[in-house]
């Protein structure tokens, strides 16, 4: 049994996932910000979920989820409701591809976003490798 999406634990898990893989670390080797990852409610979420993480040249420093998002000031925030986020996970949705279509709402620097496309890609990869548990 995987691990419940949008949950503390299935952020551990990803920190987890980025920290062990090389090809993220090359790809994020000058990335620099944290983001919050929301997840909006809507059918399978009651409320919005806010996972932070700390992503700081191809490691992930922190991930947890926050009750109160006013307590941290982060550079990045992308919003999805939770059927976006599975599909960018089942790589059915681009992530980068997801922001300029605006079904990811991004909140910060698009243009630095946006030249690192390959540490996005590698991202989603990592959050693949987390047996996740979808809402029904």
């Amino acid at each position: 049994m995987g691990i419940k999406f949008a949950t503390d634990e299935w952020g551990k898990a990803l920190m987890e996932a980025v920290n062990s893989s090389e090809a993220y670390a090359k790809a994020a080797s000058h990335w620099e910000g944290d983001f919050y990852f929301i997840t909006t409610a809507g059918p399978g979420m009651a409320k919005d979920t806010y996972l932070y993480l700390d992503l700081w040249h191809g490691k992930a420093r922190d991930a947890y989820m926050v009750d109160d998002p006013t307590s941290k000031s982060v550079a990045f925030e992308l919003r999805a409701p939770i059927d976006v986020w599975r599909k960018v996970m089942e790589k059915k949705i681009d992530p980068i591809r997801g922001i300029m279509t605006g079904q990811l709402k991004l909140k910060g620097n698009m243009m630095t976003v946006l030249k690192s496309p390959k540490a996005a890609t590698e991202l989603v990869g990592c959050a693949m490798k987390v047996d996740t548990e979808w809402p029904a």
